[in-house]
């Protein structure tokens, strides 16, 4: 079972991109681009590929077999 992580944010929505800087799992839009070809990402149960998804409070986020959860 994944372990689940929280990642808060401040404003009303950050990026699937700006997610995968804050979690360490990128260092730039451009990992983000193809981070997102290479690995599977599911929002909320659903396979993500748009880095300009946007994310917020409440929202799941799976990568690599761990759960983040958006607060």
């Amino acid at each position: 079972m994944g372990e689940n992580k929280k990642i808060e944010i401040r404003d009303e929505f950050i990026t699937l991109s700006q997610f995968l800087k804050i979690a360490d799992l990128v260092q730039s839009g451009g990992e983000a681009k193809s981070f997102l070809l290479s690995h599977e990402v599911l929002v909320n149960g659903e396979k993500e590929d748009r880095r300009g998804r946007k994310l917020r409070r409440g929202d799941i986020v799976k990568v690599n077999g761990r759960d983040y959860s958006i607060c």
